[in-house]
């Protein structure tokens, strides 16, 4: 199964020490140059950088068609630009992202998509965590991470 992820889920997660979720659920994770650069070269000093540098199952791939990142780019920022590429180009299973933007592109680009949300879905179905609503609550309160009220119902229903 080949997974490209964008930065944010991967931040989240770090932040609250539950990156390892990642690896329980899909195995391994491509990340983009922009996107290595963003969480681990630039986040270098924040919480959870490290453990992304540090996981031998994230690899980081180079993407080919410029072109297309530059077009992304009038809308996206880098990494999910990228990330969406990559994704195209090594025919990913999965992109996983979580902006609005980025996940109607890479829609538009016949991408099948998961964001963080679908993660904590899976890993509850799976009995990876026991409380879906409290990580919910982590991810806000010590990551930033907003989930609107309707998601938050779907994971905690």
């Amino acid at each position: 199964m080949i997974i490209v992820s964008d930065a944010s889920p991967l931040i989240a997660l770090g932040r609250i020490g539950k990156l390892d979720l990642l690896r329980e659920i899909f195995g391994s994770l491509v990340l983009p140059d922009a996107v290595w650069k963003e969480v681990v070269e630039a986040g270098m000093q924040k919480l959870g950088a490290d453990a992304v540098g540090a996981a031998p199952w994230i690899s980081c791939q180079s993407v080919h068609d410029q072109d297309l990142v530059n077009l992304l780019r009038h809308d996206l920022g880098a990494g999910e630009a990228e990330a969406i590429v990559l994704a195209r180009e090594c025919n990913a299973d999965f992109l996983l992202i979580d902006e609005r933007l980025g996940r109607s592109a890479a829609k538009s680009l016949g991408l099948k998509v998961v964001g963080l949300v679908g993660v904590l879905i899976e890993a509850r179905e799976r009995g990876l965590i026991p409380d879906a609503g409290s990580l919910m609550n982590r991810l806000h309160g010590e990551a930033g991470f907003w989930i609107s009220e309707d998601l938050r119902k779907l994971v905690t229903g």
